[in-house]
């Protein structure tokens, strides 16, 4: 065996809890009925729908993906640091996420306070209504997200780091199927 292969270490095996999973598990879940009830009121209504789609901002919506992929890269960041005791780092890393998620909800109410200028409300019914529900839904659990990311910066084992980086990965992940869905779907 050579000196090199002697050195590699095998991969750590991540520590989330098993909750945690049961919890993202059940989310995704909750987020794909919407999307699938989403689609099919799509489908019933596609030129009200696509007209309504039209009035969203897709430039807020893209700035808005990028900054929650590069949150959840900084938040990956962290476990990596953590993992190998540069908990400064890791606090660094989650602060990081955590504003790039503030910064994403400020960006969300900006987009609201201009629908909602344009005369949109949750109780109008078809496309907006489901705009509202659906990136309301997703906003209420980036709120979540920042308050596990502020709790496992605090309680910073490394399973505890772990599983509320995965929340926070979750939170991603729906955004990336929500934005084309809403923005982007002709």
């Amino acid at each position: 065996m050579s000196e090199n292969a002697r050195s590699i270490a095998p991969p750590r095996q991540p520590r989330v809890n098993p909750m945690m999973w049961l919890l993202i598990g059940s989310e995704l879940a909750v987020f794909g009925m919407a999307l699938v009830g989403y689609a099919g009121a799509r489908m019933k209504e596609p030129a009200a729908f696509l007209a309504a789609q039209n009035e969203l901002d897709r430039f807020a919506g893209a700035v808005n993906t990028a900054i929650l992929l590069t949150s959840g890269l900084l938040a990956a960041l962290a476990v990596e640091a953590r993992a190998v005791g540069l908990r400064q780092r890791m606090r660094g890393f989650l602060a990081g996420a955590a504003t790039l998620g503030v910064l994403f909800l400020l960006l969300k109410a900006k987009e609201y306070a201009v629908e909602i200028a344009a005369g949109h409300d949750l109780d109008e019914g078809g496309f907006f209504t489901l705009y509202f529900l659906i990136t309301g839904f997703h906003a209420a659990h980036v709120v979540l997200g920042l308050v596990i990311l502020a709790i496992v910066a605090v309680y910073d084992d490394i399973e505890n780091i772990e599983t509320g980086v995965a929340f926070w990965h979750m939170v991603d992940l729906v955004w990336v199927l929500v934005f084309p869905c809403l923005y982007l779907m002709r």
